[in-house]
C-alpha cells in the first residue's frame, strides 16, 4: 500500500489546488469597461432629464447600478483619457505625445489589463487605441506592429489605431494589420448641413484599406465584442474576463445608421449618441444570454466631452455638456466631467446617485480591489481606490480630494474640495480664445467655487489670493511626486 501513498496524496494536493483555482476564478468578479467616445455628461436623461437624445439602455443601466456626477477623465482629449485608464497615471507623466510614430506606454509599464492577466484573467481589447505602437501609424504601415494592446497586457485585441477622423483607416487584429490601407478616401465633412469643420460627418483625407466605410467602423466593433463575450459565454469560463470596449462614437464621422436616423432632436450627432446607446444595450444583453450578469462588475463612462458649440446648444436647445462650461479639450468642467455607470449586482447598490470625487486613473486600483488583487508597493500611480465609495459605504472623509485634469493646450487645472483653478486665462482647449492675456486689472488666472457655480462663470482668483498659493504649490507638489499604490 506504501507504494501508492505519495501519487495518491500528490493526486488529492492536485485536485485540491485545481478546486481553489476554479474557485477562485468564479469569485473574482468579470470586468467589463465601456468608454465611449465624445459623449457628453449632458446628452444622457440619467445625467441631464432636458436631454433631446434618447438612451433607454444607459438609463436602464443606471436603475440597475449607480451614476457618479462628479467623474473626470484625466485629460479632455482622447489620448490623455485613455493613457490614465490603462496606466492609472495622469497624462502629463507621457514621456511623448507622438502616438503615430510610437507606442506611448512603456515597455515594462504594470498596466491594469497587465496586472489582471498576471492574476488570472483573460483580457481582451476591442476597438480604438490610440495610444501608438513602435513601428507608428504613418505610411508606410507595417503589417506587423508591436507596442500595442497585445504587448501591453491584453490577450486579444481588435480594432483601429486611432480615431475614425484620423487617416490611415485599417482594422488591426491581436499585432497584426487585416488589410493595409492601399487605397485612398477623399475628405469629407459637414458644413453644408450646418455644422463646423470638425462635426458631422467629417473625416480626413488619406489612406485606406480596400472595402473598408466609415460607417461600418462602430456595428463592426460590437458585433466583434458580442462575439468574443458569446465565445466566452459557451467557454468552460475557467477564468474571470477583462473586457475593455473602447468605442469610436459618438466622435466624428457621425455617421448613424438607417434605422437610428430622426431618433433624437439634435440632428445627426443625436442620432449617433441612440446608436452608440444600442450597442451598449446588445453588448448588456449579451451578458444576460449567458447569465453573465450577476458577477460581471460592468463601468461605463467617456472618454471627454462632447463636440458641442455654443451655436449647437443655441440650435437644438440641448446642452451636451450638461450646466458645465466648455466642451472637449477644454479645461472647463465640460471639457472632462463625463457620465460614469456602474453596475455590479448585489454588491453596487441599485439606482443610487453619488457626487464623490473621482477620475479615469482610479479605475486602476478600484478595479483590482474588486478582483482582490493588491498591486506591487513597486508601481507608480496616481489611482485611488474608490470601491467602497462604488459600494455605496458611507466614508468619513471623501477618498480623492484633489484631482489634475489636462486641456487639449497641455493646460494643467486643479479640483481640490470644491475649489477649481486654471492658471491662465481661456479654456485652455478647442473652446476659442484657448489662451489669452489679462487686460489691465484682470486676474491672471481662473479660480472658481464648483458647488455654487459649476458653470464657471464667476471667477474668485483675486478674492481669494491664499487659495490661489495653496492650489499652485498642490498642483506642482503632484507634478513632482507620484503616489504609491494604497493599501
Amino acid at each position: 500500500m506504501r507504494q501508492f501513498r505519495v501519487p495518491f496524496l500528490l493526486m488529492t494536493c492536485f485536485f485540491h489546488v485545481l478546486f481553489i483555482d476554479v474557485l477562485s476564478g468564479a469569485e473574482k468578479p468579470n470586468i467589463l469597461v465601456i468608454l465611449a467616445d465624445d459623449l457628453g455628461y449632458g446628452d444622457l436623461k440619467s445625467f441631464n432629464p432636458d436631454s433631446k437624445n434618447t438612451s433607454p439602455n444607459l438609463d436602464q443601466l443606471a436603475r440597475e447600478g449607480m451614476i457618479f456626477t462628479n467623474a473626470h477623465s484625466c485629460g479632455s482629449v482622447c489620448i490623455q483619457s485613455r493613457y490614465a485608464l490603462i496606466t492609472g497615471r495622469y497624462p502629463f507623466r507621457m514621456k511623448s505625445y507622438r502616438w503615430r510614430k510610437q507606442s506611448l506606454i512603456d515597455e515594462d509599464r504594470l498596466t491594469l489589463p497587465k496586472l489582471l492577466k498576471q492574476n488570472g484573467y483573460m483580457t481582451a481589447a476591442i476597438g480604438k487605441w490610440h495610444l501608438g505602437f513602435n513601428e507608428g501609424n504613418l505610411p508606410p504601415i507595417s503589417p506587423v506592429l508591436h507596442g500595442g494592446p497585445v504587448d501591453r497586457g491584453f490577450d486579444y485585441y481588435f480594432g483601429i489605431p486611432g480615431s475614425l477622423d484620423q487617416p490611415p483607416y485599417y482594422y488591426i487584429r491581436n499585432q497584426n494589420v487585416v488589410s493595409l490601407p492601399v487605397a485612398q478616401v477623399k475628405g469629407n465633412n459637414s458644413v453644408t448641413e450646418g455644422w463646423t469643420r470638425f462635426q458631422g460627418a467629417f473625416w480626413r483625407e488619406g489612406g485606406i484599406a480596400p472595402g473598408l466605410k466609415h460607417e461600418n467602423v462602430l456595428p463592426d466593433l460590437t458585433d466583434e465584442t458580442l462575439k468574443w463575450l458569446d465565445g466566452y459565454g459557451k467557454s468552460e469560463k475557467r477564468k474571470p474576463f477583462f473586457l475593455y470596449f473602447a468605442m469610436t462614437a459618438p466622435h466624428t464621422p457621425w455617421l448613424p445608421l438607417g434605422k437610428f436616423k430622426g431618433k433624437s432632436s439634435t440632428g445627426s450627432y443625436g442620432d449617433f449618441v441612440t446608436q452608440v446607446d444600442d450597442s451598449i444595450g446588445r453588448v448588456l444583453e449579451m451578458l444576460d444570454q449567458h447569465d453573465l450578469k450577476k458577477n460581471t462588475l460592468v463601468i461605463v463612462t467617456s472618454d471627454n466631452g462632447p463636440m458641442w458649440h455654443p451655436q449647437d446648444v443655441k440650435k437644438y436647445q440641448h446642452q451636451a455638456a450638461g450646466p458645465y462650461r466648455g466642451m472637449k479639450g477644454d479645461s472647463w468642467e465640460g471639457g472632462h466631467r463625463v457620465p460614469f455607470f456602474v453596475r455590479w449586482p448585489g454588491e453596487v447598490p441599485k439606482g443610487k446617485t453619488s457626487s464623490q470625487l473621482q477620475c479615469h486613473a482610479d479605475i486602476y486600483l478600484t478595479c483590482t480591489a474588486a478582483a482582490g488583487i493588491k498591486p506591487p508597493g513597486s508601481i507608480e500611480v496616481d489611482s485611488n481606490n474608490m470601491l467602497a465609495i462604488w459600494k455605496g459605504n458611507m466614508v468619513k472623509k471623501p477618498i480623492r480630494e484633489t484631482f489634475i485634469s489636462q486641456s487639449s493646450g497641455k493646460v494643467l487645472a486643479i479640483q481640490k474640495g470644491d475649489w477649481k483653478l486654471i492658471p491662465i486665462l481661456g479654456s485652455g482647449g478647442f473652446t476659442k480664445p484657448s489662451r489669452r492675456k489679462p487686460e489691465p486689472g484682470e486676474p491672471i488666472g481662473q479660480l472658481y467655487y464648483l458647488t455654487n457655480d459649476p458653470a464657471e462663470k464667476n471667477n474668485l482668483y483675486h478674492q481669494h489670493p491664499e487659495i490661489v498659493k495653496t492650489m499652485l504649490a498642490d498642483l506642482k507638489k503632484i507634478q513632482n511626486s507620484i503616489q504609491p499604490p494604497q493599501d
